[in-house]
């Protein structure tokens, strides 16, 4: 095979040939700054970005570097333009640095005279620069660095934060990898500890892995690091619990040293670990328990699934600035765009892990996904047509025909726990009686929702039905089929989350199974094809059937 393994093209799509001998080194040596995009079985294809290049700058990669790296792996000339624009893009970056200055606090300090001067005349920098210092320095609130911050990155300049974090509270944690209470020892995977070093290193950021992957752990780590106060911010109380049972297992805290800040509880302590919903929640108008981001002097703040950080998540943590921020995550998607605000607000991304990496490791269990088309009826079909255009995907992804091809598909897994997941709850209903499976949902207490899970866990229950609520941090090993019914329409984020449900690696080695069911000639085809591109990226292939070849005797059985 002559030349390199990557095709570098002027509309900064990179190409790489995985079976080509030197693919691994390749991709090492993109990944800091090239994003994937699409990683099928034999071509990956990345792209080069200006929020990805910054990425890179901000870890440490110059553009000498990211440039000799597509000149040593592309087979053929690189586009001069192209490697012009890469090294013009990553030299916008720390042009400007916010600095603590000795006699003036924070400032923005620019080693461009010029860029400055066109930054402090930018209207959306208005009331969050202060006067003047010299031709080189202007004074900040120190109330504005994370909006500044923002600011600055849709101008096109992101600023280079160098004002440093306070150490906050100290605390003592440890990692307790030679076991505890009898436990048995353990040790932190390689990957995990890549992951914390590189998050300490660059001070704040993101940690990219896959669902299953024990992004906890890194979070543990980089507490042990910190060995400081630190609040942990996640989706939901039964998540809450979860990450609480495992610090407990894992580090020296105990459960006196852990609080809890939920609908339930308001408990502040020196690990307090609090619902992104408590946080988000308004009486009057006004956000009543923001107190919590100042009722210690927290060393450490935690963004668990960074991906979902509400709105308002984004305007707090402007204000913390001055606290080291670490955001876990399976996808830097969001589909509301704002992957930029968690550039300036929580930190560029510091460790990305391709799941297919992490599953040939044998950390994730390898998946198959299926996709089963179903026939509406004629009835359901006149219905669909006359439908306005805002019911129609309701009354696809809800269609009574799904109930036969769900239950053949629980009955074809006879030895393995499935979930079945959905958006709609009346549908969910539908499906709890139909299957005689219990329903867990937004208005399950938590008693019952960890009741039922537990059940789930030791196998006395083998089917749950579970709505949007199973998306977020569910710690469910023993799953091993996931059949999905409906989702929030074409959300790639959700996909990532509902495949993670039973990626955990199973004892005997099995292969998990993920399953989507959609009518056929509707508008849910085409959300699912939307979705499932976030796992074509993973590198995870689907295969598409027919109901009646679930139904018949046509699928072989499964093993």
């Amino acid at each position: 095979m002559s030349g390199g393994p990557l095709i570098v093209q002027s509309d900064k799509t990179l190409l790489l040939e995985i079976d080509h001998p030197d693919a691994q080194s390749c991709r090492m040596a993109i990944a800091p700054f090239a994003e994937l995009e699409r990683s099928p079985e034999h071509v990956h294809t990345y792209r080069l970005t200006p929020l990805g290049l910054w990425n890179a700058r901000a870890a440490g990669h110059d553009a000498e570097a990211v440039v000799d790296a597509l000149l040593k792996f592309s087979r053929y000339p690189v586009p001069h333009a192209l490697l012009v624009d890469v090294a013009d893009t990553m030299d916008r970056y720390g042009r400007l640095q916010l600095a603590n200055d000795p006699a003036h606090g924070l400032v923005l300090r620019g080693l461009d005279r010029m860029v400055l001067i066109e930054v402090a005349k930018s209207k959306k920098l208005a009331g969050m620069l202060g006067d003047k210092i010299d031709d080189d320095t202007i004074r900040v609130h120190p109330s504005e660095r994370g909006r500044l911050k923002q600011a600055l990155l849709k101008l096109g300049w992101p600023a280079e934060d160098l004002a440093g974090y306070v150490d906050g509270e100290a605390h003592p944690i440890e990692l307790t990898e030679a076991g505890k209470d009898g436990g048995k020892p353990w040790t932190l995977r390689s990957y995990q500890r890549e992951a914390a070093e590189a998050f300490w290193a660059g001070g704040s950021g993101v940690v990219v892995l896959p669902c299953g992957a024990g992004k906890t752990m890194v979070g543990a780590a980089a507490m042990a690091e910190a060995k400081a106060t630190t609040l942990i911010l996640v989706t939901n109380t039964v998540a809450g619990r979860q990450w609480k049972r495992e610090l407990i297992a894992r580090t020296s805290l105990t459960e006196d040293e852990i609080g809890e800040y939920s609908g339930e509880r308001k408990e502040i302590r020196p690990v307090t670990i609090a619902t992104y919903q408590v946080l988000t929640s308004r009486r009057g108008g006004a956000f009543t328990h923001l107190d919590l981001f100042g009722a210690r002097d927290w060393g450490l703040v935690v963004y668990d699934e960074v991906h979902l950080l509400p709105a308002p998540i984004f305007r707090f943590t402007a204000d913390l600035q001055a606290r080291r921020r670490l955001g876990l995550t399976a996808t830097l998607v969001r589909e509301d765009g704002r992957e930029g605000d968690v550039f300036s607000l929580i930190g560029p991304k510091r460790y990305d892990a391709p799941w297919k990496d992490i599953e040939s490791q044998g950390w994730i269990a390898p998946a198959e996904c299926t996709e089963v088309r179903v026939t509406l009826t004629d009835a359901e079909r006149m219905s669909y047509a006359t439908a306005e255009a805002e019911e129609r995907y309701r009354m696809a992804a809800t269609a009574r025909t799904k109930l036969p091809v769900v239950k053949a598909l629980v009955g074809r897994h006879p030895d393995d726990q499935v979930l079945v997941i959905g958006a709609y709850i009346d549908q969910l209903h539908q499906l709890g009686e139909y299957l005689d499976a219990p329903i867990i949902q937004g208005s399950t207490t938590n008693k019952e929702r960890e009741r039922l899970f537990d059940a789930f866990r030791s196998g006395e229950l083998r089917t749950l039905v579970i709505s949007k609520v199973g998306n977020f941090s569910i710690d469910l090993p023993e799953a091993a089929v996931a059949i999905q019914v409906s989702g929030t329409f074409g959300s790639r984020q959700e996909e990532a989350q509902r495949l993670g449900r039973v990626l955990r690696p199973k004892a005997d080695g099995r292969q998990a199974h993920f399953y989507t069911v959609v009518s056929r000639d509707t508008i849910d085809t085409e959300y699912a094809a939307h979705r499932q591109r976030f796992l074509a990226e993973q590198g995870y292939a689907y295969t598409i059937v027919d109901a009646d070849d679930v139904l018949g005797p046509k699928l072989p059985t499964v093993d």
